[in-house]
Order: C-alpha cells, then sequence, then structure tokens
C-alpha cells in the first residue's frame, strides 16, 4: 500500500531522514521540512493522505496548533505526530488536537509506516500501553507523576542523583564540580548523561522535571 505523506518535525535533519526512509519503502513523500509550524503551509495544495507531525513537547501550550491548521487545509489528511515517551499527557493533548495516530519518536520506520497506514484507513493508531498511560496520568496525576518520579530515579546512578540534586539546588558546573571532587570537564560529562537520561534539553527543564515528579523523594541518602 502506496502512502502520499508530507513529513514535518521541528530538526530539519529528522523530517529529511524520516522522508528519506517512506521513499525507500516505496511511499510517496509529496513534502518534507522543518518546523514543524510549516505543516499547514507544506500540506496546502499537496493534498496528502497522511502528515507525520513531530513534535518535541506535544504537551505544551501551542505545539499542537499546526495540527488544527493542517485539517483546515486538508480536512481528509489524517495526522499521526511523532512525538516523545514517556509524555502521556502528549499523547492526549495530541488526539485532543485532532490527531488519528501518536507514535513514539524512537519507534523503528515499519512502525511509523504501520501507524500511517492505520490512520489513513480511519483508524486509532496508538500503542495500546501509551492509551493506557495517558487515561491513568489523566485520571489519576498525582499517581502518575510519582511512579513517573520512581521510573525516572530507577535509571540513574549514585553519581548522576547526587549532581540533579545539586542542579535542583541551583548549583553550577564550578560548584558541582567542587562538591563532587571532580574536575569540570567530568561534572559536564555527569550532567549532559543525566539530561540525556531525563529527556531534558536544559539544566532548568531538569530541575521543573525533577520537582514535578517528585523525583528527589526517590533518592535516598545515596544523592547527598
Amino acid at each position: 500500500m502506496t502512502l502520499r505523506v508530507v513529513v514535518v518535525d521541528d530538526r530539519r535533519l529528522v523530517a529529511e531522514a524520516l522522508a528519506s526512509a517512506l521513499r525507500v519503502r516505496g511511499h510517496r513523500v509529496l513534502g518534507a521540512g522543518a518546523p514543524s509550524a510549516r505543516a499547514a503551509e507544506l500540506v496546502r495544495g499537496k493534498q496528502p493522505e497522511v502528515c507525520l507531525f513531530g513534535c518535541g513537547a506535544p504537551e505544551a501550550p501551542g505545539a499542537l496548533a499546526p495540527v488544527a491548521r493542517v485539517l483546515d487545509e486538508a480536512p481528509r489528511c489524517a495526522v499521526v505526530v511523532l512525538g516523545p515517551v514517556p509524555r502521556p499527557r502528549g499523547v492526549a493533548a495530541a488526539f485532543a488536537a485532532g490527531a488519528r495516530g501518536y507514535v513514539r519518536h524512537d519507534e523503528r520506520i515499519e512502525g511509523v509506516e504501520r501507524a500511517l497506514a492505520r490512520a489513513r484507513a480511519g483508524e486509532v493508531a496508538v500503542a495500546p500501553q501509551l492509551l493506557r498511560d495517558a487515561f491513568a496520568e489523566l485520571l489519576n496525576p498525582g499517581d502518575a507523576a510519582h511512579a513517573e518520579g520512581a521510573r525516572l530515579a530507577g535509571l540513574l546512578t549514585d553519581r548522576e542523583a547526587a549532581v540533579l540534586v545539586r542542579i535542583v539546588e541551583g548549583e553550577d558546573t564550578r560548584r558541582i564540580a567542587a562538591g563532587l571532587g571532580v574536575a569540570p570537564s567530568t561534572a559536564r560529562t555527569h550532567v549532559q548523561r543525566l539530561l540525556t537520561k531525563l529527556g531534558t534539553a536544559s539544566r532548568l527543564e531538569a530541575a521543573a522535571l525533577a520537582v514535578r515528579t517528585g523525583l528527589l523523594e526517590h533518592l535516598p541518602a545515596r544523592a547527598g
């Protein structure tokens, strides 16, 4: 089944890579570009069957506004959001915006292809576990946040946990390094690994995530 697709993402290289992978698998990619805010512009006149919409923070205010504009330009176009995981609120936001599917950004191209095909057929394209998590967080936000904090805490080494505590306390790289007894370059490495594990782009975002999920409560004396 050949799909007529438009691909957008906030990262141009990602959009181009996805477009290339879909072309290799025999699909007609009518357009590919960045940022995702250009989705409606790319869809206009192309009339694709499906729009693969990459978004780094679908739960952020206004992040999925372009989805509504896409549907205004091409009502028959099915939108599938490609987003981070776990972000249950992002899944819920995607469907609230009118998307017909949600795919994890680390999904294999075969999984993305299946989601696009299901969306084109008028079906809901989302993994059952993602849907369960989305409903669980919306119905029990406190429990979901607590569980997320515990999950994230389990990913961290003792040193990364200690770095997170210091970041939340507002320490810069120099003070983190001094407190841990390591070189600044080593401290920067620990910080970067921590941000990667938490799925955050900055120290401020990591600190906000730690507070929101109660992550620090799951770091006993080891993080002191």
